[in-house]
Order: structure tokens, then C-alpha cells, then sequence
């Protein structure tokens, strides 16, 4: 069970890529962003017991409220604007692939969970294998340039957030953490539909079809997938699943979409399954690396220290 795990994280996360693609045709971002995490929000609200929110104190409820938007609303927004502007469903999942270097640079300094030397080389493998699906879709694009520097600004969002809980003293049960997320979102989507006059939604088929695509999936699978896998293994080895994301959802989209791939997707997709595999071979240590004995892969962040 536990090996299955990664696998529906990495299914359903690239999920998201694919639903974004789905309704972008049918909708502007902020208007699909709403209607995904307006209802969602209140079927949430409705169904957390009260005791969930007996142990909440202000100052948590303030920090899941700004981890949900960083990791949902700026990392949302700038993914679906992305694609959007022409950026394929792969190359957008590609770009998003950096965060694990940016994690995994700023573990050490910022949570005491050290990256070996192998991790590291995992790290930059990964990011070869990156590169090589960059290049190979770059060029069949015809989005601007500009374009394809948006979902960095919603990578540097969800580092942002991992880092804001992994630092956190207080866990907040699952179920409760996306609450508060999904409703921060959905009031923050809000505000953006009525601003821009986009809180309308289309009466076609296809919208809702995309829209109930990304609550199941990427909602409650792939970001509830995410938080679980970071309490357990760490924020190294989980954002090394990162790297996966940009080959799978290069496959899918092909398939669904008939977006470019090619046998360079494919040598990229090979260079991130060995980056994975080498990064989750590492040995818990929570000790910052030496010279004479570099650490190994990140604690738990249910073993957090205090700061």
C-alpha cells in the first residue's frame, strides 16, 4: 500500500494539467478556479465536525490560511494561465518540475532535512531529464516567450507553502488543513472572477465535465496525496515525485490532446524515473552534512523540530 501511494500522487497530480487543458477551452481561468473550489468549499464546511476546529487557534488557522494561497491560489492561477497562453499541459508540468532543486537547496537552511550527495545527484538528474522534455516541446509551441516563465511564479508559490507547513509546531488534521485551504481559495478566486467579470460560468457540458474532473482527482487526490506523502517521507523525497509529473502528463496530454511527443519525451522520462529512484533510496538524517559524513535523505516532518 505504501508503494502505492507515490504512484496515485504522481496520476493524480498530473491530473490536474490535463483538467486545466480540458476547460481552457471552455473558460477563463479565474471562472474555472472558482467554480472548482466554490462548491468544493462548501460541501467541506458542511460536513467538518466542529470538534475539528476546537484545537485550532488563531495564529494556525492564519498559516494554513496562507499555505492554501500560495500552494492553491497562486500555483493554480498561474498554471491555467499558462496554459491558457499556449503553454502545452506538458511543458507546463515540465517548468513545474524545478521546484524539487528549489526544495531541496532550501531544506537544509530552512528545516534542518539535509540532502546528501547522492540526493543531490538524483536532484540533478531529475533536472536533466527536465531539461531534455523542455526542449523537445519547446519547439513545437507557438506561445510567447514571456509565457513560459508564469508557472515559475506558481513553482516559487508552492515551495513557499511547503516549507510554510513544513516549519509549522501544530499539525492540523488533513481533512481540516483542506477545508481551510479550499476555502481560502474559493474567497480568493472570488474576488478575482468579480474584479475581472469572469464569476460567470458557461452552460456547456464540457465546463462542468472539467470542472468535476479537478475536484476529484487533482483536489482530493493529488493535493491531499501531496500533504500525506510530505508528513511521511519528507520534503526531498516528495518533491522528487515532482519530477515525474512533466513525462506523465507529456504522455497524456499526447494521448488525449495529441500533443507533441517524441522519443526525446521519452529519453526524459527515463532520466526522471532514475532521478526518483536514486532520491528515495536515501536514509533518513537529521543532521547538517560534513565533509567526513554527508546526510542522508530528510526526517519526517511529524518529527519536526521546534524554532
Amino acid at each position: 500500500m505504501k508503494a502505492l501511494l507515490p504512484i496515485a500522487f504522481v496520476l493524480c497530480w498530473s491530473s490536474g494539467f490535463i483538467g486545466a487543458k480540458l476547460g481552457s477551452d471552455t473558460a477563463s481561468a479565474t471562472t474555472l478556479l472558482l467554480w472548482r473550489f466554490l462548491p468544493l468549499a462548501v460541501a467541506l464546511l458542511a460536513t467538518l465536525p466542529r470538534t475539528a476546529w476546537r484545537d485550532l487557534t488563531p495564529r494556525t488557522i492564519a498559516r494554513q490560511t496562507l499555505i492554501g494561497a500560495l500552494s492553491q491560489t497562486g500555483y493554480l492561477l498561474s498554471v491555467y494561465y499558462a496554459i491558457q497562453l499556449g503553454v502545452s499541459s506538458g511543458t507546463t508540468a515540465l517548468i513545474d518540475g524545478v521546484q524539487p532543486l528549489v526544495a531541496g537547496a532550501l531544506a537544509g537552511p530552512l528545516l534542518r532535512q539535509y540532502v546528501s550527495r547522492r540526493q543531490w545527484l538524483g536532484l540533478w538528474l531529475g533536472l536533466a531529464g527536465v531539461t531534455v522534455v523542455t526542449l523537445a516541446d519547446a519547439g513545437a509551441a507557438d506561445a510567447a516567450w514571456w509565457a513560459y516563465l508564469v508557472p515559475f511564479l506558481g513553482m516559487l508559490s508552492l515551495v513557499a507553502a511547503t516549507f510554510l507547513e513544513g516549519r509549522s509546531r501544530t499539525r492540523v488534521a488533513p481533512r481540516t488543513s483542506l477545508t481551510l485551504h479550499c476555502t481560502t481559495s474559493a474567497a480568493l478566486f472570488a474576488a478575482l472572477a468579480l474584479a475581472t467579470g469572469t464569476a460567470t460560468p458557461p452552460a456547456t457540458s464540457s465546463f462542468w465535465l472539467a470542472t468535476a474532473w479537478l475536484v476529484v482527482l487533482p483536489t482530493f487526490g493529488g493535493y491531499g496525496l501531496y500533504w500525506l506523502i510530505l508528513r511521511r517521507s519528507g520534503v526531498t523525497q516528495v518533491n522528487t515525485l515532482m519530477f515525474l509529473m512533466a513525462p506523465v502528463t507529456a504522455v497524456w496530454g499526447a494521448l488525449m490532446f495529441d500533443e507533441h511527443f517524441s522519443t526525446t519525451t521519452a529519453l526524459g522520462l527515463a532520466i526522471g524515473l532514475a532521478a526518483v529512484v536514486i532520491v528515495r533510496r536515501g536514509k533518513p538524517s537529521g543532521t547538517p552534512p560534513t565533509r567526513s559524513s554527508p546526510a542522508s535523505a530528510p526526517p519526517s516532518p511529524t518529527c519536526r523540530r521546534a524554532h
